[in-house]
């Protein structure tokens, strides 16, 4: 990205500054948010958040941190933004009573029940909807407040003139990430941990399969990409250019991601952010210098963009040529003079500082990093090695190397050069956060010197926290010299060693009163500990005195008492096109679902069960952005039974018009509590999350009524879920859906693994894409336990089977529901029917 100097102009001005808020996986990084300017922190603890590989908090040291947090005037926000089983809603009340307890600000939340029983056990903690409940339109938002939610964390896929959208009939403050590491996939909605090696990323645990290669496979043919192979792993995030036209928007907070990331890290890119708002706030231009961009970079970088914050440019977010951080672009490779390399810089570099050479699995050129030893100018074939503080900045140049650091035999001309560190960097931003607290407190203070009175100190901070001391004794009559101003102040400004600095100071001084410097020197540390002390205090809170779990479960155990015996479960097939409904029909399927690549042949599915005992529900997209809710009328009007219904639009539509729909998969309901939401706002029944295991599976059959929830028995599961299209970005000359020529109705693309298994691509009415799993998935070993316990909806799903197969798999789950084949026998006939066999998928105890 070029250097910004954008905003020139004084942005309108919203009604309160928008926070930074910056984040910490540990202490230091905690540390270096605050020192560096960040407004509010968000951490998350030993469990139940996003972001299981960082070092994280324990319960025991939360009242700590969040008393360091608010003596600085930063917010502290705990993320439980991971979905929630059964068996840890106990758990999870018992955490947040510690939480209401420790004085945290606000929780980040994922699981719609856990925001259900926060909201039954205090009125007065915010919670902010994470991005993990995939919030893209103001439905989306509406939902959130009618949960109780205090503030939206949008998606990252909406553009500016999206979120100018939402904001405009928003219920909630909104929350807008800003700068870090962006998923190909939505957020709450990627599946591929789960399916490829059961670590789900809504549990906190995502394998980065984005960052990994992938051919495409279009009709057959492997296509030639060059050193093009890392086709779903975008570019970071840097929006420093674009804070003044947020701050338009009305934002409420700008979000930085990194939880995962070095203090260095959150130092050095909440420091940058500092500057950026403040200079847009003052109508001063946001202007970032080339060295202030590079900086950035270097912190961590995989290329910059403005993600999809400009709208969707295909040819933009993803390079392909690498996944992994690189930092600056040194140069090109122009010569290998023994154990030197020549460069043609394009960006400074020094003795010390870190490079990596790009590596090209094809050619056999591997990728090799090493620390420069020193540089040297280039100039008519003669070398002038700079002193290692200079360094070059452009033009040829040479760079030597430690003894074996870089196997020169194997660097290549033209190869490219990148700058991944820079020691003298990492010192100035580690001295930020290091040491002596940096970023001060203002503090106010008034004395009253009266002669024959207590001297009293009144203390009051920036950030609202009031304190006073007084003397034992009162004041005497000075003999010779009363105390002044000037020597009042400059005893109440020895405050190094604390967070504060003196800021207003007004003096009272009646009857020439003698002040000992030892009094006032008592007087000003006990301030200083009254107003950390009272910082420290959180403010009360409302909080049920008893458990509120059993009191919400409740209504639902009784509504399970109540239900009659459940007979032969209904089995229910989701088909892609009308030739596999046409299929079902015949093995006597009554419940059908159409999820069609083109609604317009929602017709023909809507025809084909006419006159039928089939109802027949129409699937909506999972995501739902401004101005694409005239997709629902559309599908009311087909004249199907219902829908199946993706996203909170969809549920709002069908609710408010009393249309029958079933709630799928991607409303995560993982938890009594969710589902019982979702059938209380109208649906027939709920499909359960795929990231139960079996056992989390049977809590949750245990815990409803039968009748309330579906479980998917047989599918190739829908991996990534993404606003990206691969068809426009490598298939396409084109930059989005108005000029790509939708290749994806034409070809039929897969993406190759690493390791030769080919995943079939598919774009919905929206073109965002979906990468399925090439294996299907089977819970046919568990169907006897489900059975046992009375599961009442079961499903199938068909991708690209033709009804030859579509007959034969419905018939072996047929025969094995109703007892006549045993589910072992079912697993081996279901491996023979599929190029790559079966798996257990994610019901799978591990």
């Amino acid at each position: 990205m070029a250097t910004a100097e954008l905003g020139t102009e004084r942005p309108t001005r919203t009604a309160t500054k928008p926070e930074l808020l910056a984040p910490a996986g540990d202490r230091t990084c905690l540390v270096a948010a605050v020192e560096n300017g960040a407004d509010a922190v968000y951490f998350g603890l030993a469990r139940h958040n996003a972001r299981a590989r960082a070092t994280n908090f324990d319960g025991a040291e939360l009242s700590e941190m969040m008393t360091l947090l608010h003596r600085r005037g930063v917010r502290g926000y705990v993320t439980l933004n991971t979905l929630v089983f059964p068996r840890e809603l106990p758990d999870l009340e018992a955490t947040l009573r510690l939480v209401v307890e420790a004085g945290v600000d606000a929780v980040i939340v994922q699981d719609i029940g856990l925001v259900r029983l926060i909201r039954a056990l205090t009125p007065d903690l915010e919670v902010h909807a994470s991005t993990q409940m995939s919030v893209t339109s103001a439905e989306g938002v509406r939902l959130a407040r009618e949960l109780g939610c205090s503030r939206v964390i949008l998606a990252r896929e909406l553009s500016l003139a999206e979120i100018a959208r939402v904001q405009q009939v928003a219920e909630l403050p909104v929350e807008v990430f800003v700068h870090g590491a962006l998923c190909v996939a939505y957020s709450g909605q990627c599946l591929t941990s789960e399916a490829l090696g059961g670590r789900s990323a809504n549990r906190g645990e995502c394998a980065q399969a984005c960052r990994m290669p992938y051919e495409i496979v279009c009709d057959g043919e492997l296509q030639d990409l060059g050193n093009v192979q890392y086709l779903l792993s975008p570019q970071d995030l840097a929006a420093y250019d674009l804070i003044p036209r947020l701050i338009e928007l009305g934002v409420a907070s700008l979000k930085i991601e990194g939880r995962l990331k070095a203090p260095e890290y959150v130092a050095n890119v909440t420091r940058h952010y500092r500057r950026a708002i403040d200079e847009a706030w003052e109508g001063r231009p946001v202007a970032f210098s080339p060295r202030d961009v590079r900086e950035l970079e270097l912190s961590f970088s995989r290329g910059f963009s403005h993600g999809f914050l400009d709208g969707n440019n295909h040819k933009v977010l993803v390079r392909g040529d690498h996944a992994k951080k690189r930092g600056i672009f040194l140069g090109r490779v122009t010569a290998v003079a023994g154990s030197r390399i020549r460069v043609d810089l394009a960006a400074p570099v020094k003795a010390g500082d870190g490079v990596v050479f790009d590596g090209d699995e094809a050619a056999g050129v591997p990728e090799q990093g090493g620390r420069v030893y020193d540089v040297s100018r280039v100039h008519r074939g003669m070398r002038d090695v700079p002193s290692a503080d200079d360094g070059l900045s452009a033009g040829p140049a040479e760079l030597g190397f430690g003894t074996g650091a870089i196997d020169t035999r194997r660097v290549r001309i033209g190869q490219r050069v990148w700058k991944t560190d820079d020691p003298e960097l990492t010192r100035r931003v580690r001295k930020t956060f290091e040491g002596e607290p940096h970023r001060k407190v203002a503090l106010s203070v008034h004395v009253r010197a009266v002669a024959g009175e207590p001297l009293v100190v009144q203390g009051r901070t920036a950030t609202g926290s009031e304190a006073s001391a007084a003397s034992t004794d009162p004041l005497r009559r000075a003999e010779n010299l009363p105390a002044t101003e000037g020597m009042i102040r400059e005893q109440l400004d020895r405050l190094g060693g604390t967070i504060y600095e003196l800021g207003e100071l007004t003096v009272a001084i009646e009857g020439e009163p003698l002040v000992p410097k030892s009094v006032l020197n008592g007087l000003r540390r006990d301030l200083i500990a009254r107003l950390d002390e009272a910082s420290a205090r959180p403010a009360p809170r409302r909080v049920a005195a008893e458990p509120v779990l059993p009191v919400l479960r409740a209504p639902i155990a009784a509504a399970r008492g109540q239900e009659p015996e459940s007979g032969v479960p209904q089995l229910a097939v989701l088909c892609r096109n009308t030739g596999q409904i046409k299929a079902a029909l015949d093995e006597g399927i009554t419940t059908l679902y159409a999820d069609y690549q083109d609604i317009k042949q929602y017709a023909e599915a809507v025809a084909a069960v006419e006159g039928t005992a089939a109802a027949l529900y129409l699937a909506t997209p999972r995501i739902e952005k401004p101005g694409e809710g005239n997709l629902y009328r559309f599908l009311a009007k087909q004249g199907a039974r219902g829908m199946l219904v993706r996203n909170a639009g969809g549920l709002s539509y069908c609710a408010e018009r009393d249309i029958s729909f079933v709630a799928d998969f991607s409303l995560n309901a993982a938890n009594e509590l969710t589902v019982a939401l979702f059938k209380a706002r109208g649906a027939q029944w709920v499909t359960a999350s795929y990231d139960l295991n079996f056992d989390q599976l049977d809590d949750l059959l245990a815990a409803v009524p039968r009748s309330w929830l579906e479980v998917v028995i047989h599918q190739q599961i829908p991996m990534f879920h993404m606003e990206h299209c691969v068809f426009c970005a490598f298939l396409s000359p084109g930059t989005d859906q108005t000029n790509c020529g939708r290749p994806c109705d034409h070809h039929d693309v897969k993406l190759r693994d690493r390791v030769g298994v080919e995943h079939p691509l598919k774009a919905d009415v929206g073109c965002r894409n979906t990468l399925f799993n090439a294996v299907p998935q089977t819970a046919a070993e568990y169907l006897p336990r489900l059975l046992a316990r009375g599961a009442a909806h079961l499903r199938v799903e068909f991708l690209d089977d033709g009804p030859v197969a579509v007959r034969h798999v419905l018939r072996l789950y047929q025969d094995a529901i109703a007892g006549r084949r045993d589910a072992k026998n079912l697993w081996r006939e279901l491996k023979a029917t599929n190029q790559y066999g079966v798996t257990r998928g994610p019901l799978t105890v591990l």
